[in-house]
């Protein structure tokens, strides 16, 4: 049986192989991977595993953005700290999940699912993870109005209606509104890209961008996407061929 893992994390990728590997009485090839850049070069190269364990969010991205880069026709059980709302989705795409911290129960559970529904797993039918990633991003909804910001010896708020471009230069995050005032956030972009919610994409690991904020879209080398933006930066915002698919959705079914 072949099997793949999906984590960032070490300690949990080692700690869930140690207990699939006694829980299933049968020879396991067992891969790990850690990020999606990873992910998409492995199965670029590589047929799809019997079984995939995957975390959701890595540190380069969602997971998701690997299954959309490479469709995969193989079974995928999420181990997952998302609400009831992120498992409903995956419920409906009849993928199963466990809620991190894991035990060996819940996982034992999770691979008596596996076996279950083998026998049923259509392979020309791939849960639509694009459809996903939208589901997720959109269900990040600002549970606040702005933005706290230093300003000379102040902290004052931005109101999110007013940010075009949140962005990483040299190792500092800086906030960038329509006027063209640039401020500097008590938050990491991590951080802001929770909470500014569904009107705003991350491009890359520098650029969180306003949907307001894009004239249009180019392409660009490697089916990369260059951004035309209506406010000045410090240079041109590329979107990565593997988030593509996932920023054109966005584009094109997003509001606000």
């Amino acid at each position: 049986m072949n099997i793949v893992i999906i984590e960032d994390e070490m300690v949990v990728a080692d700690d869930l192989e140690m207990n699939i590997r006694k829980l299933i009485d049968e020879p396991i090839d067992i891969v790990q991977l850690r990020s999606v850049k990873e992910g998409i070069a492995y199965f670029k190269k590589n047929d799809a595993p019997d079984l995939i364990f995957s975390d959701i969010q890595l540190g380069d991205g969602l997971s998701f953005e690997i299954f959309v880069a490479e469709p995969i026709s193989a079974p995928v059980i999420f181990c997952t700290a998302y609400d009831e709302y992120a498992l409903d989705a995956f419920k409906a795409n009849g993928i199963d999940y466990i809620l991190k911290p894991f035990t060996r129960q819940t996982l034992d559970l999770a691979l008596q699912k596996y076996k279950q529904l083998k026998k049923v797993f259509s392979i020309d039918k791939a849960p639509q993870f694009d459809e996903l990633m939208q589901m997720l991003t959109a269900r990040n909804t600002p549970a606040t109005a702005s933005v706290l910001v230093y300003h000379q010896d102040k902290i004052i708020p931005v109101n999110l209606d007013d940010i075009a471009v949140c962005y990483l230069s040299n190792e500092i995050t800086h906030l960038l509104t329509f006027s063209g005032k640039t401020f500097y956030p008590n938050k990491n972009l991590d951080e802001l890209e929770r909470l500014c919610g569904n009107s705003f994409f991350r491009a890359n690991r520098q650029y969180l961008v306003c949907r307001k904020t894009i004239i249009d879209v180019s392409s660009f080398f490697s089916r990369k996407l260059s951004l035309n933006l209506n406010v000045q930066l410090p240079e041109k915002v590329i979107v990565s061929k593997g988030k593509a698919p996932q920023f054109l959705n966005w584009l094109a079914k997003g509001s606000g």
